[in-house]
């Protein structure tokens, strides 16, 4: 890929200081490691409808389902204005080509899940979500999106990043003229990764390429990408994650002789039961692919979804 990934982005987790208390919460691994290989569109709601830095608290009140964002102390409801600001913004950001957003965890307007709200009496339950967020995730139903709490999870980390160097790559193809070569080519080179996916959307997918003549080419771009979105929004298990390592086995049985194939064999079950990250079996593949140049192989997405920089497989 020539140029970095768009990302909106909280803008607190810059360090940009814009939070209520003129602070900010800078995130080292978005500015210092993902931020090698993405370009950020950052957003303070907040700020961006014109409230002072330092400004009152604000929280989230009433109907967990559709509640009101009303400062702290003096109770003044900024529900409409945000939501009006919200819509016009996020005009503007489907301009920006993101391919997800990373949003400030427990935030009254940017916060994606779990975020207080406070009930008649006072007392709050983790059910709401920020109206910003709310709006975003209405607006772009399949955009990767988290918060920078969930990304200290490692599966969800590479999850999320997995997700958008994928859409990257589908972007770049609907950009350089979609044809249904081109989508026959794309699928061949992510088949392993949608199938350590979801095995369910790998088999649906290969039914649309295969009567892809029989449709429009726009109708074709349309379902195939919003399945493949989808099926990679399904977490790949350290079992499906096997199941496709013993696929790839598969190619080298009359390369390798008896010993390499037990060790590749063990190796895989190791990673399957927690006692190996995923990149010692990928890593052993990726020698064998190199070794005797499987041109299927070499294509395979799944090989290397994300540079090998950000260590996102490296943990058990």
């Amino acid at each position: 890929m020539q140029d970095k990934i768009r990302l909106g982005i909280s803008s607190c987790l810059l360090g940009n200081k814009v939070r209520y208390d003129g602070g900010h919460k800078l995130d080292r691994f978005l500015t210092d490691t993902l931020g090698r290989y993405v370009e950020y569109v950052p957003v303070c709601p907040e700020v961006e409808i014109g409230l002072t830095v330092p400004r009152e608290a604000l929280r989230l009140s009433g109907d967990p389902h559709s509640p009101r964002l009303v400062t702290n102390r003096s109770g003044e409801d900024l529900t409409d204005r945000m939501r009006s600001w919200a819509s016009r913004r996020l005009d503007e950001l489907e301009k920006e080509d993101l391919c997800g957003f990373i949003f400030k965890s427990g935030s009254p307007s940017s916060g994606m899940e779990r975020v207080r709200v406070y009930d008649s009496g006072g007392v709050p339950s983790k059910a709401g979500v920020g109206i910003f967020a709310r709006a975003f995730m209405e607006r772009f139903p399949d955009l990767p999106v988290e918060d920078e709490g969930r990304l200290n999870d490692p599966d969800l980390r590479e999850n999320f990043i997995e997700r958008i160097f994928a859409l990257r790559r589908w972007r770049e193809l609907e950009k350089g003229g979609f044809t249904l070569g081109a989508l026959v080519k794309f699928h061949s080179a992510h088949k392993l990764q949608i199938m350590a996916h979801s095995p369910k959307h790998y088999t649906e997918m290969g039914r649309l390429v295969a009567h892809g003549a029989e449709m429009k080419t726009a109708d074709l771009a349309r379902a195939y990408g919003g399945t493949f979105l989808e099926a990679l929004g399904r977490h790949a298990t350290a079992g499906r994650n096997a199941n496709v390592l013993k696929h790839i086995a598969g190619y080298f049985r009359r390369q390798l002789d008896s010993s390499e194939r037990q060790e590749l064999s063990e190796t895989i079950e190791a990673y399957r039961t927690g006692l190996f990250p995923l990149i010692v079996p990928v890593t052993l593949i990726n020698h064998y692919v190199l070794k005797y140049a499987d041109p299927y192989l070499r294509q395979q997405s799944y090989l290397q979804p994300h540079p090998l920089e950000l260590k996102l497989r490296n943990h058990a």
